[in-house]
């Protein structure tokens, strides 16, 4: 009765987290800012497509060059206290996105980052519904109109740094607004996701025979949206710029096969696929970039015109 006990409150809490994106009902706070790092910014804050008020950061660098950065859940702009008590059960480390700042900006990046409804100081939406994209897409539109209507930033080249929440969101924007996205070159997606395979593997985990049905209803009586309308494999098909797609080859979260289908469904010709190999640990995947900025670097530095 006590395994029974204990796999019913992971789920209750699994389910909490992948419907409103916090952690034990509380979001995760934006803990650190980009002068930790030497890094001038600036606050800002701009409309989502619908009106939700988004918080963010713009980091100038001196060039024309701008990267608009979408997070993942349930973090934020700055990465995710995994460290802290309250925070730890995804891993139990940090991370910051502020090394990736860093050495975007370094190398003649401006960096627009920002936190996605419902997370981090952004106004809540939906009555704090997480939709896993399928709402969220709108603050990648507000981000982008954000970006057009600075006159700082308005004639820059851009690209869009998206991490799996922030991926997804950016694929189904691309395929519900094309004409959001004409001034964008290139783009990394770290981690995009589909729904099954995660809550599978989760219950899986936690010994639940019936669980993906259980957990599937769950969030549809609390979101109204099903786990299989959550995945951007058909949302990417829409996407018209180089793509770049990382993801941790062995995170025991999800299964590569998923991340594969999602690369396979991008159009576009030119594309790569970068594995991240000697860890099955997903979240330290979202602080790989900063460990490895050459990867993202490199891949816009080609394909920036």
């Amino acid at each position: 009765m006590a395994e029974d006990q204990k796999a019913q409150a992971a789920f209750d809490n699994f389910v909490q987290l992948w419907t409103t994106g916090t952690t034990a009902g509380r979001r995760a706070p934006v803990l650190r800012r980009p002068d930790e790092v030497g890094l001038a910014y600036e606050d800002v804050f701009f409309p989502s497509m619908d009106g939700v008020p988004l918080e963010g950061w713009f980091i100038p660098a001196d060039s024309d060059k701008l990267v608009i950065h979408n997070h993942f859940l349930p973090g934020n702009r700055y990465g995710y206290p995994g460290h802290l008590p309250e925070f730890s059960g995804l891993g139990g480390f940090e991370v910051s996105f502020l090394p990736e700042y860093r050495a975007l900006h370094d190398a003649g990046y401006n960096v627009l980052a920002y936190d996605i409804r419902n997370h981090g100081m952004s106004g809540q939406g939906n009555g704090g519904i997480a939709g896993i994209g399928l709402r969220e897409y709108r603050d990648v539109i507000g981000s982008l109109r954000y970006a057009a209507s600075r006159p700082d930033t308005r004639s820059m080249r851009k690209v869009l740094l998206s991490v799996c929440l922030g991926a997804d969101s950016t694929a189904v924007a691309w395929s519900t607004h094309p004409e959001e996205f004409s001034e964008i070159q290139a783009m990394v997606m770290l981690q995009p996701v589909s729904a099954r395979p995660v809550i599978e593997e989760f219950v899986k985990g936690i010994g639940m025979a019936d669980g993906f049905e259980r957990f599937d209803k769950a969030v549809h009586e609390r979101t109204g949206f099903h786990l299989d309308e959550q995945s951007p494999i058909e949302h990417v098909k829409a996407v018209t710029v180089p793509t770049l797609v990382a993801q941790v080859h062995d995170d025991t979260m999800t299964r590569p096969e998923d991340v594969q289908s999602i690369y396979d469904a991008l159009p576009v010709a030119d594309k790569d696929l970068h594995w991240i190999r000697g860890t099955d640990q997903r979240f330290r995947g979202y602080n790989y970039f900063g460990e490895h900025p050459e990867v993202p670097i490199n891949w816009f530095d080609k394909h920036l015109q």
